[in-house]
């Protein structure tokens, strides 16, 4: 079965990798991705797939499935991209890779007692896709989930970490700034204090726990008492227990800005996203084939449990076995969201990724569906 899933790659592999050049080229933010979702949408059509496009109230969101079995195994593909610098985080090459894992996967699905089904997950960025595809009941019927993920290296199990987006606005009042200061209440005061706050806080955290952010709007006029300020942050920690804690002391140092100045402060908050599980099980699987293809994987030590991203895989991953591996594609001392990674996701180094993430995963649902203890455990979930 893994020779003909080979085979069956092989014959769509330059399908995939203009695949993945061009999503790369006509970079998309989150829930704008039109383009990237049809050519996904169509070139899974175009191999047998029953594609429904526009799923679950999300425009940019598609489901795509082939086989019949019992074991349904689910790969999700991201296409969004960053602000300003485009395929930072090389969702070209996760489109493309969980493309044809599922063709590739598909090809044996009746012999393999599978169910493949790739999903288009708009809006990883930011947007919480997956999350809202969860709370629509996307992945109900799915027993497994699995997605791969560029990095500079191969990572088997990657610390990915809880996060939440705390948009912040405050509000206090216009004045001249040297004729009448007095008369103004000033909002970029107020947010002043809260990053001296947010700085000072930092001492007194966990190594796992983070808060950045960036002013949006800082004032209109230099001769103006701004009364209008605004900033997007997130905060992360890793867990969700552990996140919610760091949002009540980081929620206090925004407090601090208005009780300080007297502006009212607002704060609108995003769904979270999860801390990632990784499934032992299936992380093996996909470890030993990924082993096969020539990849080797990176331990990073203890450093390793010191920093790490966050995804709505997360979400996923706590409602059903998952893994998300990173693949690397030798882009170092360049890594995620720098412009310089963006140019190595269109590289020989990223087509190989393309590949070999693709056959790594179409194995390891070939392998999942056809060891016995495994299988059962994933379908007595449901």
């Amino acid at each position: 079965m893994k020779a003909k899933a080979q085979e069956r790659l092989d014959r769509v592999r330059d399908d995939l990798i203009e695949l993945s050049h061009r999503i790369h080229a006509h970079p998309e933010l989150k829930f704008e991705e039109e383009q990237a979702s049809s050519w996904l949408a169509a070139l899974l059509s175009d191999n047998g797939f029953a594609v429904e496009s526009g799923a679950y109230d999300l425009p940019t969101a598609f489901v795509a499935r082939a086989g019949s079995g019992p074991l349904h195994v689910a790969i999700c593909a991201e296409y969004d991209a960053l602000p300003a610098i485009g395929h930072a985080c090389g969702h070209n090459i996760i489109a493309a890779a969980a493309a044809g894992a599922g063709i590739a996967a598909a090809e044996v699905a009746g012999e393999a007692g599978l169910t493949v089904t790739v999903f288009g997950t708009p809006g990883e960025e930011g947007g919480g896709g997956k999350i809202l595809l969860l709370e629509h009941g996307a992945f109900e019927h799915e027993h497994a989930a699995m997605m791969v993920h560029p990095a500079p290296r191969d990572i088997l199990e990657p610390m990915m970490i809880a996060v939440a987006a705390m948009d912040v606005q405050y509000t206090g009042k216009e004045a001249h700034a040297s004729a009448a200061p007095q008369q103004g209440i000033n909002a970029a005061d107020a947010l002043t204090i809260a990053q001296v706050a947010i700085g000072l806080l930092r001492q007194h955290i966990r190594p796992t726990d983070r808060v950045h952010g960036i002013i949006t709007k800082g004032g209109d006029a230099r001769n103006i008492v701004p009364a209008h300020t605004s900033a997007e942050f997130a905060v992360r920690a890793r867990t969700l227990d552990q996140l919610g804690d760091m949002q009540e002391k980081v929620r206090r140092c925004f407090e601090a800005g208005a009780i300080a100045t007297g502006a009212k402060l607002e704060i609108k908050e995003g769904k979270p996203y999860a801390q990632m599980v990784h499934d032992a099980g299936i992380a093996a699987a996909y470890r030993a084939n990924a082993e096969t293809l020539g990849r080797k994987f990176f331990d990073g030590g203890s450093a390793a449990d010191r920093s790490g991203g966050s995804t709505d895989m997360g979400n996923v991953s706590l409602v059903m076995p998952s893994i998300h591996p990173l693949i690397g594609i030798n882009s170092l001392p360049a890594g995620n969201h720098q412009p310089e990674f963006a140019e190595h996701c269109a590289t020989d180094d990223a087509d190989q990724a393309v590949y070999d993430g693709a056959l790594a995963m179409a194995w390891t649902a070939i392998d999942i569906a056809g060891d016995d203890a495994l299988r059962e455990r994933l379908l007595s979930r449901t």
